[in-house]
């Protein structure tokens, strides 16, 4: 029999030693009763009464493969603290041929460990729902004498030994200042560099955000309001923010939520982390203007002209018509069979060189059962010794060990076909390129980098994710050093009336230099070319 052992625990109050425990008493289970248990899935702080919980959905689905017979778990509580999910999960996992076993919950296979399950799973679903009740009718209580109960504390305040809010001298003034500052009509952008530059932090030690500043403006404990759930204590926490303030505060950030949003429109440049500068190296980032017409324009801008910290001479270029000739020419690599063959070519040999021991197990597995079968063709002859039978349980015992391995790298690594990442990548093909969604899809898959002149442009694609974005650095030396044969070689804008080529590349990263002035692309190679 083969397992895999699923623990859990339900809060970060709770230690790492209640999941080296569960793991602990499971698998001395499985040794007892000679379960060879493949791998673990361990969820960490999630509570079963929902099954959002990523470890437990991959055993569920890992299920399917039906490379394990067994679920071990130290309870059945760990599986699931309500009947319907339990039901559900274990009917699922039954189809798949896999079966959940507690290592301390003894439940025969009679019909009477049928009721003991249903009883003990009934008790874990009536502990959570009567742990709950307590729980909330505790914070009640609390809330009821205005005391903390638990989450994230606001900047400004600090809890006293009897667990109640008050004023920390430190950061009160900054929260304060922080409103007075809104109200005369600083944007949430400036309040978060503030207060970021003056040292301020969130609750875990970390620089604030835009999101955090938007929640500060809106916090009405400022004010000395203390709410939980259906109770609201007006007055029940020190207030930092006088209430006249907190209320014209609210009124601008309303006004501001209807208007035109000025943090949003980064998001709507798709090149943003992508673009950067041909001539110093920095980002292109977006930025927006409005003209004597009263018409908005959107262009692309190098950061170093922006802060004035070089002397680059770096135009800016229009929005619109840049991501339209990144989104049109990384469609031409999309719809080019011979580069999605090249890519799923690279793909499969990467995935070969990342699981080698698998072909090796899978080989070794052939080789034994070719073995086991001569040797039952010599027994089926009359050759049958001490040696014969010996050898026999050898190879018997290496044929069950090699499973293991394979269904253990299969868990660890499964395998994906050619044929589905042709599948994959031929979906590209059906993208609606005027939807942004779709534009934002094509252009995080693909394109690694992007160079730009003003003259000539140098776009870098990708063939797996995560691939190393090449730096301004590697690609001027490159340039610097065509004559000398570079494996970063790259040509410069062809002229006008000259034929343009495209090999066929075949290296991990691809580039395309395409000329602003003809519109001509020239497909080159990173990396050796044939």
């Amino acid at each position: 029999m083969t397992a895999v052992i699923y623990a859990r625990y339900s809060s970060d109050s709770q230690r790492e030693e209640s999941i080296e425990g569960q793991i602990r008493e499971c698998t001395a289970f499985a040794e007892k009763n000679g379960i060879t248990v493949l791998r673990h899935y361990i969820d960490r702080a999630f509570s079963a009464k929902t099954d959002n919980r990523p470890e437990f959905q991959n055993m569920v689905k890992d299920s399917g493969k039906r490379l394990f017979d067994m679920v071990i778990v130290w309870k059945l509580d760990r599986f699931a603290r309500n009947r319907y999910d339990s039901a559900r999960y274990k009917a699922t996992l039954k189809k798949n041929g896999v079966k959940v076993v507690s290592a301390t919950e003894v439940i025969s296979d009679g019909a009477e460990g049928i009721i003991l399950e249903s009883v003990l799973e009934g008790y874990a679903e009536y502990y959570s729902a009567d742990l709950s009740e307590k729980v909330i009718r505790g914070m009640t209580e609390n809330a009821l004498k205005t005391k903390y109960n638990g989450g994230t504390l606001p900047i400004g305040y600090q809890i006293d030994s009897d667990r109640h809010f008050q004023i920390d001298p430190l950061t009160a003034p900054f929260v304060l200042e922080a409103f007075k500052r809104y109200d005369e009509g600083a944007t949430m952008k400036e309040l978060r560099d503030w207060l970021n530059d003056s040292g301020i932090k969130n609750t875990q030690g970390r620089e604030l955000t835009y999101n955090s500043i938007q929640h500060l403006l809106k916090n009405r404990r400022y004010m000395g309001e203390y709410t939980y759930r259906d109770i609201v204590v007006p007055g029940g926490i020190p207030a930092i923010v006088p209430q006249d303030l907190f209320d014209r505060v609210q009124e601008r950030m309303a006004k501001n939520k209807k208007a035109p949003a000025r943090h949003k429109a980064e998001d709507d440049y798709l090149l943003t982390t992508k673009l950067f500068c041909g001539y110093c190296g920095a980002y292109l980032c977006g930025e927006s203007g409005t003209s004597r017409t009263g018409v908005v324009h959107h262009y692309y801008k190098c950061v170093s002209v922006k802060k004035k910290r070089t002397e680059c001479h770096k135009k800016p270029v229009k929005k619109e018509w840049i991501e339209d000739l990144v989104v049109r020419e990384t469609m031409k690599i999309v719809m080019d069979d011979a580069a999605i063959e090249a890519i799923v070519s690279m793909l499969m040999d990467l995935q070969n060189r990342e699981s080698s021991s698998l072909p090796l197990y899978e080989q070794q597995l052939r080789e034994t059962e070719t073995a086991i079968q001569n040797m039952l063709n010599a027994i089926q002859q009359g050759i049958l010794t001490k040696s014969t039978k010996a050898r026999l349980e050898e190879l018997e015992a290496t044929k069950e060990e090699l499973e293991t391995r394979i269904a253990c790298e299969k868990l660890a690594k499964p395998r994906i076909s050619a044929e589905f990442m042709t599948f994959w990548l031929h979906r590209f093909r059906k993208l609606d390129v005027r939807q942004k969604s779709h534009r934002k899809m094509l252009i995080d898959t693909f394109v690694n980098a992007i160079f730009l002149y003003d003259d000539k442009m140098v776009i870098t694609f990708n063939y797996k994710e995560g691939a190393t974005t090449i730096t301004f650095a590697e690609l001027n030396a490159a340039l610097a050093e065509q004559k000398t044969g570079s494996d970063l070689d790259c040509s410069t804008a062809p002229k006008i009336g000259e034929a343009s080529a495209l090999p066929i590349f075949t290296s991990s990263l691809f580039t395309l230099h395409f000329s602003l002035k003809t519109d001509s692309p020239i497909l080159e190679v990173i990396g050796n070319s044939e």
